[in-house]
């Protein structure tokens, strides 16, 4: 399906502002710590919010992982310098991912396909979507390409969000649900999201509780149905910037491919969730 390649290669483009090493440049703002920066540069776009607002927006990370950097992130920094090392740190490691010589005008022709649609979408209820789609559009095209691809994933991720919502699974059922689908452990997502194994489990029992999950962890042919319905559903909430893509679809696809392959196989972005190696 269309729809589902394009969010994977907009989502693994994006994903270089996880997992470059440039990243760690935020211990210039105080900020040395991994999760620390992570939740300073993530949340920067909506300004210096509460962290109830940051898990609520997050949706799927711990309370005491939040509190790993908001608010005290800010005590050392604000939002512009953050997120002006951000795109600083991950024009870097765009640049050293994908060669000496990337074929700017490919990559402007991409951007430029892609933005204009998701810049029309309508942001009620995405929350970091709406606060991305305010931040400047970068002129260096390949940052304009990110930039692109992280409204793309932020509108998407943000529906997701609803999606669970609406299938009343919090956010640490759907990491038990993912781990029931054979994607990552209890061990890897709860390092990596920072939930407990006692929270884990209480979410297991909850799960079990409504027929969803076996005691084994593996999926009922109810929590199956459960689960492709919110697959579904988020593919049904993100069909309108892809709508607005129209014919262009394929032409984005052709772009972005070789670009996506080409961070992975320089080891830039990992191809898969969970990564290989836990960022800590």
């Amino acid at each position: 399906m269309s729809a589902r390649r394009l969010a994977k290669l907009f989502g693994t483009f994006h994903n270089i502002s996880y997992y470059a090493p440039e990243m760690k440049a935020f211990a210039d703002l105080g900020l040395p710590e991994y999760w620390r920066a992570y939740m300073a540069y993530r949340s920067a776009p909506m300004g210096i919010v509460p962290p109830s607002v940051v898990e609520a927006t997050f949706y799927n990370f711990s309370p005491s992982h939040v509190l790993a950097g908001i608010p005290s992130a800010w005590s050392t920094t604000n939002p512009a310098e953050v997120l002006a090392l951000r795109d600083r740190a991950i024009a870097a490691a765009l640049h050293r991912g994908l060669g000496d010589a990337p074929d700017v005008h490919q990559i402007a022709e991409a951007a430029d396909l892609a933005l204009p649609p998701i810049l029309a979408c309508e942001a009620g209820a995405r929350p970091l979507f709406a606060a991305h789609r305010e931040l400047a559009v970068p002129e260096d095209p390949i940052m304009r390409l990110w930039f692109a691809c992280t409204l793309w994933r932020e509108h998407r991720g943000d529906g997701h969000n609803i999606a669970l919502a609406a299938a009343e699974i919090d956010g640490i059922e759907c990491h038990v649900l993912l781990a029931a689908k054979g994607v990552g452990t209890k061990e890897i997502i709860g390092t990596i999201r920072g939930w407990s194994s006692t929270a884990w489990d209480q979410a297991e029992q909850r799960l079990i509780a409504r027929g969803l999950v076996t005691a084994t962890g593996t999926f009922t042919d109810a929590g199956e149905a459960v689960r492709s319905e919110i697959e579904a559903h988020t593919d049904r909430l993100a069909g309108a910037p892809l709508a607005l893509l129209g014919d262009d679809t394929d032409r984005v696809l052709e772009l972005l491919e070789p670009l996506v392959g080409q961070l992975i196989g320089s080891g830039a972005v990992p191809g898969r969730w969970p990564p290989p190696k836990v960022p800590a």
